[in-house]
């Protein structure tokens, strides 16, 4: 083990990264950079933002199977709030779906519904809201309402007992907090942003200031180079993801219930995606202004499209199908999976494998240009 210790201390590798922390240390800009920007805009973004949501999709799971049941779903669904995603065969297979993500809403009819409003009683239907969004599911509960209330005047014709009843309950945030939203969003879009500013402007003052060349001027090999700005920068935004992670416990009370070593790989996993980004834009940036505006200008758009902010389901169906090809869009579907609802890969594997896809490819082509640049 000494040995090897030994010969990494002396590699010219270990000389490059020592180089790159000791640059990075000495750049007040740079510190700044990976502290002030995330602390604020965790903050300002977890009290402040409310977006509005409509075309909210709803599971039913209609046991009465009769008229009347379908005028309750017709009723909850022809304003276009809601619309009837799915029809599961069981309350277990509904629930899963909300779980998933793939529902926001689901309503359970029972079997004695049609009995009970032909018999003149209250027939009681449930309705399940995934509160991890607080600010839809509080939307969606006073929309249920709405709606039933107006429901129960068509079928009633005087001030009598409700011929519908519902009973709504909110999965994973039952206090309808919208800090558990936002925070963990604000976490996938600092992350972004700091990632991809970072690596993008220590690379480009290299290229200014001429340090970039009198690397070429060393024995070092281009992947050697490469790696020894990564490594450093890589460890650093991982001290951010822990810098989020404790300003959105601590402050705003998210909870954290899935696992901390799978979240912790999958948000290094991003980093990869952030970092290449960065590496990508500074390749074609001749100086540091020039590759700020140019990272603001991509950054945007994976914002906008992500559901960091609001959620995808209320935007047009070609950006809701845009957002699929966004890697920020799957880590924050990470992080709120895990943190919010404490689901596993099982549940998070195809957003994994999404970021993995993404790191891969944009890793690929950022290494490509810098090569290229260094010949």
């Amino acid at each position: 083990m000494f040995p090897f210790l030994k010969h990494f201390f002396d590699s010219r590798f270990w000389a490059l990264a020592r180089k790159e922390l000791n640059q990075i240390f000495h750049t007040k800009e740079l510190l700044i950079l990976l502290t002030i920007p995330p602390t604020i805009q965790l903050l300002i973004y977890g009290f402040a933002l409310n977006p509005d949501v409509h075309y909210l999709k709803l599971g039913v799971v209609d046991y009465a199977n009769g008229s009347a049941s379908r005028e309750l779903v017709s009723a909850l669904t022809e304003n276009r709030i809601f619309i009837a995603e799915a029809y599961p065969a069981s309350e277990e297979e509904l629930g899963r779906m909300v779980e998933e993500g793939q529902l926001t809403a689901g309503l359970v009819i029972p079997p004695t519904f049609q009995r009970n409003l032909a018999s003149g009683k209250t027939a009681e239907v449930q309705v399940f809201i995934d509160g991890v969004d607080a600010n839809t599911a509080g939307i969606a509960s006073g929309y249920v309402a709405q709606i039933i209330r107006q429901h129960n005047f068509r079928l009633a014709a005087g001030p009598v007992s409700p011929p519908v009843s519902p009973q709504v309950t909110f999965l994973y945030n039952p206090g309808l907090t919208s800090s558990w939203f936002f925070v963990p969003g604000v976490m996938g879009l600092v992350i972004t942003l700091i990632g991809t500013l970072v690596s993008s402007v220590t690379l480009v003052k290299e290229k200014d200031t001429g340090t970039l060349e009198q690397l070429l001027m060393t024995p070092a090999e281009p992947w050697e180079i490469l790696l020894a700005k990564i490594v450093p920068l890589f460890g650093l935004m991982m001290g951010d993801v822990l810098l989020a992670l404790t300003i959105g416990r601590a402050v705003f009370e998210v909870p954290f219930r899935g696992s901390f070593l799978l979240f912790m790989v999958l948000s290094g996993l991003y980093l990869f995606v952030g970092i290449s980004v960065g590496i990508m834009l500074a390749t074609i940036s001749r100086s540091q202004q020039q590759v700020v505006l140019t990272t603001f200008f991509i950054n945007l758009p994976l914002i906008q499209t992500s559901g960091a902010i609001a959620p995808i389901e209320t935007m047009p169906m070609f950006f809701q199908v845009l957002a699929l090809f966004n890697p920020l869009r799957h880590y924050i579907a990470i992080i709120r999976g895990i943190l919010l609802k404490g689901v596993g890969l099982e549940v998070l594997w195809t957003h994994a494998l999404a970021l993995l896809a993404f790191a891969a490819i944009l890793m690929g082509i950022s290494v490509h240009q810098f090569r290229k640049q260094l010949s």
